[in-house]
């Protein structure tokens, strides 16, 4: 069941058919992306940092997160940009 602490950051998808672990992707970009501090926190706890760090890396520089989360979260997780997916359509 997806937390009310995330839910409002979901709003595109019906909630009761979301799967914390089968959407961790689009949970991750969308929290990292529009996320409350609350919901970062939540994100943290709930998700490992590798498997984070592993979302951001393999689609965040896709066009899933806006140019200024993906600076943020690259620098606060020391994820050298190097390593980003970069393909954008």
């Amino acid at each position: 069941m997806i937390p009310k602490i995330i839910q409002p950051y979901l709003w595109f998808s019906d909630i009761k058919k979301m799967d914390l672990e089968e959407d961790k992707n689009r949970i991750i970009l969308n929290i990292l992306n529009i996320g409350s501090k609350k919901a970062t926190d939540w994100l943290f706890k709930y998700y490992p940092k590798n498997i984070i760090k592993k979302v951001i890396i393999e689609y965040g520089a896709k066009g899933e997160l806006d140019d200024k989360s993906l600076n943020y979260w690259t620098f606060i997780l020391n994820i050298d940009s190097k390593k980003l997916i970069k393909t954008r359509f």
